[in-house]
């Protein structure tokens, strides 16, 4: 590789973008990083191939990173595609994923933000620790993994 890489950001297209953006602000500690951001023009409809496209939205900043760590990029266009429900089999992008201290809770505070549940919560053996993990589902529908390590 004649190049560097380093992991960017995540991108989530939202019907609502500051609904959402606020339900990862209150249950997970995601900083908003400002401006906000409202694109148009011609560099955006080649980019994304989609004619007219403009959009709104905000980079939040993943927590337990700093400054200069990864952030899950919420957008809103002003015409949106097609969506189908998100599941874990289905090929594409699956899920995010937060650490999280203590999964119950974790998951209570996304169901109080207006997320659901998706699965159970269980314990996993992965060689000499377990993970404790369970699937919710954002406001607006997209997974999430809640995970916790032990030994």
């Amino acid at each position: 590789m004649n190049y560097t890489a380093t992991y960017g950001h995540t991108n989530l297209i939202a019907h609502d973008w500051q609904a959402l953006a606020a339900f990862y602000e209150q249950v997970f500690g995601c900083i908003p990083v400002l401006p906000t951001r409202h694109l148009a023009g011609d560099a955006l409809e080649r980019g994304t191939a989609v004619p007219g496209a403009q959009l709104l939205g905000v980079h939040l900043r993943l927590s337990g990173f700093g400054d200069a760590g990864p952030t899950l990029e919420i957008f809103t266009y002003s015409t949106l595609g097609e969506q189908l429900p998100a599941a874990p089999n289905r090929p594409g992008f699956g899920h995010i994923a937060f650490a999280v201290s203590d999964v119950s809770l974790a998951c209570d505070a996304v169901l109080r933000a207006g997320g659901r549940i998706h699965g159970d919560i269980v314990s996993t053996q992965a060689g000499d620790r377990t993970v404790t993990w369970v699937y919710v589902r954002d406001p607006e529908g997209n997974l999430v993994e809640l995970q916790s390590w032990s030994s």
